[in-house]
């Protein structure tokens, strides 16, 4: 509850958890008071398929033991842990706290496992079984959501499997993207092209690059247009991955291709992050991971 902004709020649920506590004490007192008159049949007068009466009695004493115990659990409860807002409760538990304690006591007794792995190359735990396997889970349950359980990645997260690499696609390269994260960041270039009809020569120009299906024509007026994209993309447009600027020479379009595509990220830009996972992962888990995923691209290291 510490994240309240206002101590309102925290006054608020607080009142909100004792009334809701403190109305079932009164319901429970006012209906063991409640006398309804005394009827014959002991019925309510409520009829349902011609003969199918409700009866009038009252709850089960084991029945009302249990709301009694359950309104007792609560105020123990509460008084130990928390729950009334920024109350912290006498054992001062959050669920932070707790996750933490465990992820630690799972690094120390997996510690041992990685131990071995620690004095081992890249190139080495890529070839080996268990650390390939360790390496795939690490893989699923932190990187997949992005890049996808084959790790091909899909529009806007690059594939993993092949041989192109905004930043290197080294052991070493490799686990610095994953241990501080990457921020990539295509600045709109529109001004400095030209004005619309500029933009789209220059997008044909791009697709020229590659090969890819485009007009000759818009491409020879673009072509002059890509100095002012030189500077990251290098004239010869293959590329920097110190910049993380990708290589315009392939078929491997991370954003989409076609005019209509280029023609956006252009106009508008475009901002990638890759979230650091160094506090995340351990050291020794992030060498595992990164030799995992350097041997996604070198196929010829993995053993059937």
């Amino acid at each position: 509850m510490s994240d309240f902004v206002h101590s309102f709020w925290s006054h608020y649920v607080t009142w909100i958890t004792l009334g809701g506590i403190l109305g079932c004490v009164l319901l429970l007192w006012v209906t063991s008071r409640k006398k309804l008159p005394d009827s014959v049949d002991n019925t309510t007068g409520h009829v349902w398929d011609e003969d199918l009466r409700e009866s009038n009695n009252p709850l089960p004493l084991w029945w009302v033991g249990l709301f009694v115990l359950t309104i007792v659990f609560s105020l123990f409860y509460l008084a130990f842990y928390p729950g009334l807002g920024n109350h912290e409760g006498r054992f001062a538990w959050t669920s932070v706290q707790q996750y933490e304690q465990e992820v630690t006591q799972a690094n120390a007794d997996l510690a041992p496992i990685y131990a071995r792995f620690d004095a081992m190359s890249a190139e080495q735990v890529a070839l080996d079984p268990q650390a390939r396997h360790i390496g795939e889970h690490l893989f699923l349950n932190n990187c997949a959501q992005c890049h996808g359980s084959d790790a091909r990645g899909t529009k806007g997260f690059p594939n993993l499997t092949d041989g192109d690499w905004l930043y290197g696609g080294s052991p070493d390269k490799i686990k610095e993207s994953i241990t501080l994260g990457r921020q990539g960041n295509m600045p709109p270039m529109a001004a400095a092209v030209g004005g619309a009809e500029d933009v789209k020569n220059l997008a044909h120009h791009v697709l020229s690059l590659s090969g890819s299906p485009n007009d000759s024509l818009r491409a020879a007026l673009g072509k002059p247009k890509f100095g002012a994209c030189a500077a990251c993309h290098g004239a010869d447009a293959k590329g920097n991955q110190a910049l993380g600027a990708p290589n315009l020479t392939d078929k491997v379009w991370l954003h989409g291709w076609g005019e209509e595509a280029i023609v956006s990220m252009v106009t508008k830009g475009k901002l990638n992050q890759m979230p650091a996972q160094e506090g995340r992962l351990t050291p020794s888990q992030i060498h595992v991971l990164s030799a995992y995923v350097w041997g996604l691209s070198n196929t010829s290291t993995q053993k059937p």
